[in-house]
């Protein structure tokens, strides 16, 4: 049995279905992500295993008990919110020790365990600073280390990173996974940012409508697609017409009753000509690592990204043959939910 357990999990707000009937079965020490745009019932699932939104229909089942009815409190899980909700007036230290003494941890060992994880989350030279002198990246270690220092057995992150910068997100979603992987904490984590979510999950659930559209690791989900909603959400994608021949292979077809995905970074730009779609450049833009083209086509404008190798960019205007491996060319099938 899975560690942690969502039978037919629903929540209803008078007509609205804000969840619909999940299933979920995460194994212990998995570190597992709820990605969808706003508004498509991701943080409530992650609010019912918690215990803060009470649940319409379904269970909730940890290492084979039935919490579906238990407070909060009781659970004993480690939730680290969207706003990290510090105490101003506390330490560092006092901050992480908050739980346990709550929790009436005698002094000795209370201590013990304020400086253990302190020294994970590498904030053991700032015990005695208070929130404010913290950079957002220091005050999301603090709630992260509020959270597991009381061990428990089940880690929620509620859009953890969204108030931080892009590059010090970027910094902390691995110091996130290196932290998980340390400790072999169970994980669920709510985002809405594509990289966040593939770059350090083990798996990924993507959410449509209140409902579950696919479950996969990261690079599966990314190559292999289900519908064109997940395509188009996770990462970009062209959506091509196409058919299948008479030896069933998949191609692209002007009119074609299948609808395809091929990635941008697995489309070649070659000279006019050559490869098996002709088009002209009508955008560039600069990425840093990469450069993304727009390219204006019979089957209408495509993306290509092509590695910045440190020549120069191709202009605007200028002709050129698209080419791919026809292997890359994904099958998708029709949205499950409306969006």
């Amino acid at each position: 049995m899975a560690f942690v357990q969502l039978e037919g999990l629903g929540k209803r707000y008078g007509e609205i279905d804000a969840v619909v009937a999940t299933n979920l079965s995460v194994e212990k020490g998995e570190f597992v992500s709820l990605l969808g745009p706003s508004g498509c019932g991701k943080t409530t699932p992650l609010q019912m295993i918690a215990g803060f939104v009470e649940v319409s229909s379904g269970r909730i089942v940890l290492a084979g008990r039935d919490i579906t009815p238990a407070n909060p409190a009781s659970r004993g899980l480690g939730v680290v919110f969207q706003s990290y909700a510090l105490f101003p007036h506390m330490t560092v230290k006092d901050n992480v020790a908050f739980g346990l003494r709550m929790r009436k941890v005698p002094n000795g060992e209370l201590q013990q365990r304020v400086d253990r994880v302190l020294k994970l989350v590498r904030l053991d030279q700032h015990a005695e600073r208070y929130p404010r002198e913290l950079s957002g990246g220091q005050r999301h270690r603090v709630a992260l280390a509020r959270a597991l220092v009381i061990e428990p057995p089940v880690l929620l992150l509620d859009e953890p990173l969204s108030n931080l910068d892009a590059n010090l997100r970027e910094e902390m979603q691995f110091e996130i996974r290196r932290i998980q992987r340390e400790v072999g904490i169970t994980t669920l984590m709510v985002t809405h940012d594509q990289s966040e979510a593939l770059s350090i999950s083990d798996r990924v659930v993507v959410m449509q409508a209140g409902r579950i559209t696919q479950i996969d690791a990261p690079y599966t989900l990314y190559e292999h697609p289900r519908t064109e909603f997940i395509s188009g959400f996770v990462g970009k994608a062209n959506l091509l017409p196409g058919e299948r021949d008479e030896a069933g292979v998949v191609q692209v077809r002007s009119g074609g009753e299948l609808t395809l995905s091929l990635r941008p970074e697995k489309i070649d730009l070659r000279e006019k000509g050559q490869g098996r779609l002709q088009g002209n450049i009508v955008s560039r833009f600069f990425l840093g690592s990469q450069w993304l083209y727009g390219v204006s086509t019979t089957l209408g404008e495509l993306s290509v990204v092509r590695r910045n190798d440190g020549s120069a960019p191709m202009c605007e205007g200028t002709a050129v043959g698209l080419d791919w491996d026809a292997a890359l060319l994904r099958v998708l099938s029709v949205d499950e939910v409306s969006a």
